[in-house]
Formats: C-alpha cells, structure tokens, sequence
C-alpha cells in the first residue's frame, strides 16, 4: 500500500484511485485542437503510477513521445456520492501539485481509434505528486497558480481561477459518477504548454508557495 506524504503531519493516507480531467483550461484545449467540454472529462489512472518529490519519471521503450502535464491536485478526505457544489469543500482532505506525465503518440493512436487512453497515462512513474499540504492551511485554492520549469525555463504558468470547472463543481460531479473515497486523487487538468520531456530532463512544479515538487526524467533501459 503506497501512502500520501503530507507537509508537518505523520498523518498515513492510502493512495486510492486517481481521477483525472481533460480539457480543463480553454487555452490548452486550444493547443490540442479540441473544443471545450460542457461538462468534466473523466478518465482514471492507476495508483501504481505515482512516484514522489525526488523520484524518476521513467521513459518506457514503447513510446517515441512523453508530454508533462502540470495540474493541481485535490485529495478526498471522506467518502462520498452525489456530492452538492456548496458541499463539496467539505469532502478535501488537502491539496498537491502533480503531473500526469503521458505518451502523447500512442494517445493519439488511442483517440484516432476511438480506444481508451489507459496506456498512454497508466505507466509506472506516469503520476508524480508532490508532498499534500491540508485544505485548512489554504485560504482560497483558486486564488493560487500552477508552474512547470524543464531545466529552469518555464514551461507552463497559470491560475486556477481560469480553469473551467471550479474545485467544487469538479467533485460534485465526479461523485455523480463514481464514489469518491478517502485518499482519492483529483487531477483537475492542466494549463497550456505541454511539451516533450527527454532523458536527463530536471522538472519542478509549484503550485503558489506552498507545494514544490521535484523529479529527473530517465530512459527506460
């Protein structure tokens, strides 16, 4: 069982299943080519994709071309289903920076084919996440921003108050299709500037002030 490491806390949170959005900030939707949805996309990863601060995202000889992802995580805290908006605060544990890390070329085979995109974002070390600080240290989560450096350069940079959905209408409506669970994992989607990442490739993601995550990029040998 693979736990969440929280900021001043020995607090032990299993890792539940991670839930991810498509598709969550208009310019990125841009950069892709699609067209915003009227309602969140959901698709899921495996816990076994997640690494931590210091960890290695690992390249897998399958595939030729690997994209970060940076997003905002949110961490449930207690269980729940069908979850009203003006409640939904009430059901976060905390909150991470994470990447969903994805293999851009065999998604696209994926998408051309109507298959799912389970492989492209499923493989081990595909979810790195930084250390969870509580929801109770954060006055407003939307008043914050996301960054990616590669190597030092920025790569990705924005707010969360651009996003689509709020926080709380995200989890309001993945509870309508699921139940969330203590120590599932909210990816909200990213901002636009996604690129390839390469062997030897230093990434550090922030989200505001208040989580930092740093990870090397290697070759699967």
């Amino acid at each position: 069982m693979v736990y969440y490491q929280i900021q001043n806390s020995h607090e032990r949170i299993p890792i539940g299943k991670l839930l991810c959005l498509a598709r969550t900030y208009p310019k990125h939707a841009k950069e892709m080519h699609s067209e915003l949805p009227k309602e969140p996309l959901v698709f899921l990863k495996p816990e076994s994709a997640v690494i931590f601060n210091n960890d290695v995202i690992v390249l897998p000889k399958i595939t030729q071309r690997v994209h970060h992802e940076v997003e905002l995580g949110v961490v449930i805290g207690i269980d729940g289903k069908n979850i009203s908006v003006d409640k939904a605060l009430d059901y976060i544990y905390g909150y991470c920076v994470c990447l969903d890390i994805t293999a851009r070329d065999i998604q696209a085979v994926a998408k051309k084919n109507g298959w799912p995109w389970s492989i492209a974002k499923g493989f081990d070390t595909f979810a790195p996440i930084s250390d969870v600080i509580e929801k109770k240290q954060v006055d407003d989560i939307h008043a914050l921003s996301l960054q990616l450096q590669v190597n030092s350069l920025l790569r990705q940079q924005d707010d969360l108050s651009s996003m689509v959905f709020s926080v709380e209408e995200i989890i309001a409506h993945v509870s309508t299709l699921m139940t969330v669970k203590r120590g599932d994992l909210i990816m909200t989607g990213t901002p636009d500037g996604v690129a390839e990442i390469h062997h030897g490739d230093v990434l550090d993601a922030s989200l505001g002030n208040i989580c930092h995550l740093h990870v090397t990029v290697q070759q699967e040998q």
